[in-house]
């Protein structure tokens, strides 16, 4: 695990803040943002799987969706073919640890580094339980930065399980 920068923490700040998005929709606060080479925000999402019935709809996948679209718009734009899934020189934010799905689309997108606030110690795949961003034997690998504003990222969910699960 590499330490963490101060951009990390910033970066958090929009991540959790597409966290208290999902609170709207009963979803569980879960947000992530995928960020270009020059930091410019490419994709957002929060967890949707409540509000469209998506068990794919987790944070990670959302913002990677949103971010390859954006990527192939602005490849079209400058008159260039570019399929945009590759996402090869952004960097996934997200507060929670990703799970193996999420760590999974991360490494078939080729995002080079994920940076996460709360380790997830019953499904994490990015060091927790797993550790499939950084597997070997994967065409792929990832650099991670966990616990970026942990306490911040945790306090949320914990707060969401204590009114949802009593």
């Amino acid at each position: 695990m590499v330490s963490a920068s101060n951009s990390h923490d910033e970066w958090m700040g929009l991540a959790l803040a597409e966290a208290h998005r999902a609170l709207d929709t009963a979803d569980v606060p879960i947000g992530a943002v995928v960020l270009g080479p020059d930091g410019a925000v490419l994709g957002s999402g929060r967890n949707q799987r409540e509000e469209l019935g998506d068990p794919t709809a987790h944070a990670e996948v959302v913002a990677i969706r949103q971010a390859a679209d954006r990527l192939r718009e602005l490849a079209q734009l400058n008159g260039g073919s570019g399929d945009g899934w590759r996402l090869s020189d952004c960097t996934l934010v997200v507060t929670l640890e990703p799970c193996a799905m999420c760590a999974g689309a991360i490494v078939l997108a080729r995002i080079p580094k994920v940076v996460f606030g709360a380790w997830d110690e019953k499904a994490g795949a990015a060091g927790s339980v797993f550790d499939i961003l950084r597997e070997r034997r994967l065409n792929h690998w990832v650099e991670v930065y966990g616990g970026v504003r942990e306490e911040e990222c945790a306090a949320l969910l914990r707060g969401f399980f204590a009114a949802h699960r009593p």
